[in-house]
């Protein structure tokens, strides 16, 4: 069945109301923040040892201040972390070995709490590399202050995902009648690319929180 449509599908030319460019606006951002939240893998960012929480956690170390920390925590958890940032800091010039295992245990403890303010369970620390490059790019366009380059290069992705859902659709509504088994296949791809649609629109329509306590969370 998947080689009949696939060779009917390159006989159909893309429906006229996508032959133009599309214009999506703010739409990428919309995509990214799915990808970005709606997975718990993608939280991986914030455990990864190049991801932003541990590099201020190793700036915090490096120059003797918390403070910098606690943008990732919520009030009722910075004495916790103050505690052991000032254990680990005092060992800092001592043992080699004894300061690595008790500065792991430091960056451990930061990240599961900031999990805990996204309402996830802590998985462990992540090597360095593991984040996923969209968020590598999205990172790089802070660092830079310049946001549109990403916006082009994701633009595009975008488009391209939503037009490969959207011919999926379009070439199995042609065949979902000749069998239930096309007729399933159809439904799969209706759902997939209408919930995909919806849950765009809901971001857009009413944004994102960061966690239950998010009120309390000031970064």
């Amino acid at each position: 069945m998947e080689t009949k449509i696939k060779k009917h599908s390159e006989k159909v030319s893309v429906n006229k109301g996508f032959r133009k460019p599309l214009k999506f606006g703010a739409l990428p951002l919309i995509l990214f923040a799915i990808l970005l939240f709606s997975s718990q893998a993608t939280f991986a960012h914030c455990d990864s040892y190049d991801g932003p929480v541990i590099k201020d956690a190793v700036k915090a170390l490096k120059t003797n201040d918390v403070n910098l920390v606690f943008k990732w925590l919520k009030k009722d958890q910075e004495q916790e972390i103050t505690a052991l940032f000032n254990k680990t800091y005092s060992l800092k010039n001592g043992d080699k070995e004894v300061y690595e295992i008790v500065e792991k245990h430091f960056f451990e403890t930061l990240v599961r709490l900031h999990r805990e303010t996204e309402g996830e369970p802590y998985t462990g620390l992540k090597p360095a590399g593991t984040t996923k490059q969209i968020i590598q790019m999205t990172d790089e366009a802070i660092k830079e202050g310049n946001v549109n380059g990403f916006l082009l290069k994701f633009n595009k992705h975008f488009e391209k995902v939503v037009r490969e859902k959207y011919d999926k659709v379009l070439q199995l509504s042609k065949v979902k009648d000749n069998s239930t088994e096309e007729g399933r296949a159809f439904v799969a791809a209706y759902v997939n690319y209408t919930h995909t649609i919806m849950m765009m629109h809901d971001i857009l329509e009413h944004g994102i929180e960061h966690g239950s306590g998010d009120a309390e969370h000031k970064e």
